[in-house]
């Protein structure tokens, strides 16, 4: 019978300032999908909820998949500064609240974002040493056209616009610190999972190591 490992006397994680990790692809690439499966996988991370202007759709729900508002609130809140990113997608606004982002990095906590690329481009202006981006590409266009209409949310007049709409959305491919391909959603949230473990051990996140390694050398 094997024995359990000793835990070793006083140990204990680093403190660390959690990151925000960015996941940005056209519409039907399987962000969404990704998104949810990491948050079921990884319990130190939570999903940034962002406010929009677009009609709630069949089964979501208020403060869990959005916060519904209207466009005269969405305006006071970017006036007032209450937004780290807005944009306007489809003719509808989308926004991340501030305060809470803020609230989870300081505890350490990771914070997911499902936005696009002008939100995106708009954190990196703002908080560019927190923030992690990875854009999700479709294996074809064939594949991302299947997906919009097996997903049966939207008419054929905005599938076709939303095809348009992708090509534009993936010349921002750049940008991104990393690139994911999703043929298979499970290798994807493999590589997902990897980036973000590599990227919560870099030396500048790891705000209580010079501590800690200041101890170790009194000690040796």
């Amino acid at each position: 019978m094997r024995k359990p490992k000793r835990k070793l006397r006083g140990s204990k994680r680093i403190s660390r300032r959690g990151l925000m990790l960015v996941l940005s692809s056209p519409s039907g690439a399987g962000k969404t999908t990704l998104s949810r499966r990491l948050l079921e996988k990884d319990k130190s991370i939570e999903l940034s909820i962002s406010v929009t202007t677009r009609p709630r759709r069949g089964g979501e729900v208020h403060g869990r998949d959005y916060h519904f508002t209207n466009p005269a609130r969405f305006r006071e809140m970017r006036r007032k500064g209450e937004l780290l990113e807005w944009a306007e997608v489809f003719g509808n606004h989308y926004g991340t609240p501030r305060a809470p982002v803020e609230r989870a990095l300081s505890a350490g906590k990771d914070v997911l974002f499902d936005i696009d690329w002008q939100g995106a481009n708009q954190l990196r202006r703002k908080v560019r040493n927190d923030l992690v981006t990875i854009f999700v590409l479709p294996p074809s266009a064939p594949e991302l056209h299947r997906r919009l209409r097996t997903r049966a949310q939207d008419s054929e007049a905005v599938i076709r616009r939303r095809m348009a709409e992708a090509a534009k959305e993936i010349s921002h491919w750049e940008e991104y610190d990393y690139v994911v391909v999703n043929f298979d959603v499970q290798d994807a949230l493999g590589e997902l999972r990897t980036i973000l473990a590599a990227e919560r051990q870099k030396r500048t996140r790891q705000v209580g190591l010079s501590n800690f390694v200041r101890k170790l050398k009194k000690k040796l």
